[in-house]
This record gives C-alpha cells, sequence and structure tokens, in this order.
C-alpha cells in the first residue's frame, strides 16, 4: 500500500514525480522533446489522469481543504465523459436554462448510470433542490 499523501508533497511533479502517469503509462521522465519529436508520446500521454486528480484531492483534504478536495474528486469523474455531454451539462446548470427539476435529474441520472461519476450526480441533483427552492427553473433574462 502506497503512503499517505501530505501537503509536503505538493507540488507532485517536484516531489512525488514517481506517482504521475499519462492514461498509457508514461512517467513524467518518459515526456522528452525527443520522445514527443519521435512520436512516441501522444495527447493520451498528456492528459491528466483520475488517478493525479485523486491525489491532488488527497493533498487538499491534509491541507484542511475539504470543498478542494470534492472538487478534484468530482473532476476525476469527468475525465472520461465526453466534452460534450460536459458542456451541455454545464449549460442546463446555468440559472433559467433547465425548464425544471426533472431535466436536472435526468443529467444526474446520466452521470451515474452512463458515467459512473456518482459525486457529479450528487452534486447535479443538489443543484436541482436548490433552483427548485430559489425558482431558477424560470427562464429570468
Amino acid at each position: 500500500m502506497t503512503a499517505k499523501l501530505t501537503v509536503a508533497d505538493y507540488p507532485l511533479a517536484e516531489t512525488r514525480s514517481d506517482r504521475i502517469k499519462g492514461k498509457r503509462g508514461k512517467s513524467l521522465d518518459d515526456i522528452t522533446l525527443d520522445s514527443v519529436v519521435a512520436g512516441r508520446v501522444t495527447m493520451e500521454d498528456l492528459r491528466i489522469t483520475p488517478q493525479a486528480l485523486a491525489d491532488q484531492a488527497e493533498i487538499s483534504r491534509a491541507a484542511g481543504r475539504p470543498t478542494l478536495a470534492l472538487n478534484f474528486e468530482r473532476a476525476a469523474e469527468l475525465v472520461g465523459v465526453p466534452q460534450d455531454f460536459i458542456m451541455s451539462s454545464y449549460e442546463m446548470l446555468r440559472p433559467g436554462r433547465a425548464k425544471s427539476r426533472d431535466q436536472l435529474l435526468e443529467v444526474a441520472n446520466t452521470f451515474r448510470q452512463v458515467y459512473k461519476a456518482e459525486r457529479m450526480a450528487k452534486f447535479i441533483e443538489e443543484a436541482a433542490d436548490t433552483y427548485e427552492r430559489r425558482g431558477l427553473f424560470t427562464y429570468r433574462f
């Protein structure tokens, strides 16, 4: 088992670069200008991974920043979600865009069922409750 990360491990790229790997398993040391030019590095090697975001969440929690940690955990769930769905979900969260609580609950259900993004689903459900309470389902502008 790997030791828990602490505030002293921040920033990971400088203190624990061994923990940072791309989607295809390349380490930071594998990503050099020569390897890029030779075509051995792709965009998949440069994209953030759920593990890197989970590590950032662990450090944030150790620093006494639980809200930031939760944001990193939600971000980790979003890594595998298609950009167009993320953007349409964001649009639905703007006040007045969703016309009903059910529309937001449908988005939450998609996060939960299709993308296994439980934290994001709960976030959208909380938004649906708040929007209903505050009357934000009516187009305001």
